[in-house]
């Protein structure tokens, strides 16, 4: 119930600071960014403990962002006990200002933020409700983890939802539970379905967590839900949890990005995995316009950095295919 008022609260005065209902004016380009796998433990987290910040090689690119989201790929909290499986990741509470300083929220449906159980999940809802950062994907109980996070940007109401199809299942929020949003086909449709009818979005984009690691091609299953996904009423679709890039589709000229890669990650084992984008969408009233992807090379302690100078994907509206080679035209 508090989140539900807390992100009414943040839907009214994105209204009003956005100069009233998407009807009041015409609608102009809205650039959305999204940031890969950010776990904020182990360097990271000592990084931001000594007054420093994994985020600030790519500040610029987050400040000329109208939304920006980056995967949050662990728990911040205190409580709670490590579950048992090979890697766990919980952040300290100290984190969430730096999130802050570059991101307008962070999504949660993945299969690190259940980590240490109920108790440290439900405690990070509470530390980012009140530190004033949205979050999509999570929630106190089913219903909260399924409600989509609208933006309200430039006269567009944009729907962002977050979904994790990755095991444990364990991690899946219940009628009284705390947790994540599972990929169900059918709620899926019906979540996007909502976003459209009920929260009055003029754009939905689905976030997912889904994949096998270190496959650079999406699976049958992405491919599979992805086009369903739009035909339900998608706008465009983007993907991680394979900790490497993958391919992008489109499907009635939308774009499906199956995995930007990782972003802060200090567990990776292979070159490929510590490459990545930065994605960028560029958003009308007609979903999406362009897409740039920026290079990302992250170090042997997971901190991210510009890549060198090279063509990596992108797009334009009319575009009959993806292009690198040789780029795109503004």
């Amino acid at each position: 119930m508090i989140r539900h008022m807390v992100q009414a609260a943040w839907v009214a005065a994105a209204l009003w600071c956005g100069g009233g209902l998407a009807n009041a004016a015409p609608a102009q380009s809205v650039r959305l960014v999204f940031a890969g796998d950010s776990v904020l433990d182990d360097a990271a987290g000592e990084l931001i403990a000594q007054g420093g910040d994994p985020f600030a090689p790519f500040a610029s690119t987050f400040a000329s962002a109208d939304i920006r989201i980056t995967n949050l790929e662990c728990v911040i909290a205190t409580a709670g006990g490590a579950s048992d499986k090979m890697y766990t990741f919980r952040a300290h509470p100290r984190v969430i200002p730096v999130l802050q300083r570059h991101f307008d929220a962070v999504a949660l449906a993945n299969n690190h933020s259940g980590d240490f159980g109920p108790q440290a999940f439900a405690q990070m809802l509470q530390l980012l409700e009140q530190a004033g950062l949205p979050q999509v994907g999570g929630g106190m109980n089913l219903k909260q983890a399924h409600a989509p996070l609208i933006f309200q940007r430039k006269g567009l109401r944009i729907a962002v939802l977050s979904y994790n199809e990755f095991h444990p299942r364990s991690f899946e929020a219940g009628p009284n539970l705390p947790g994540v949003a599972w990929s169900e086909d059918e709620q899926v449709v019906a979540d996007i379905a909502t976003a459209r009818r009920v929260h009055r979005a003029d754009l939905v984009i689905p976030i997912m967590h889904w994949g096998w690691e270190n496959e650079l091609k999406a699976n049958p299953r992405q491919r599979q839900l992805a086009r369903r996904m739009i035909d339900a009423g998608a706008d465009a679709v983007i993907g991680g949890h394979p900790h490497v890039t993958q391919d992008i589709d489109l499907y009635r000229g939308k774009p499906i990005v199956y995995s930007v890669g990782n972003f802060v990650m200090k567990e990776t084992d292979n070159d490929n995995q510590r490459k990545a984008w930065v994605l960028h969408l560029d958003l009308d009233r007609q979903g999406v316009r362009g897409l740039d992807t920026e290079g990302v090379q992250i170090d042997l302690d997971g901190m991210p950095s510009p890549a060198q100078p090279g063509a990596t994907p992108c797009w334009r509206r009319g575009d009959a295919r993806i292009r690198t080679a040789g780029g795109c035209t503004r």
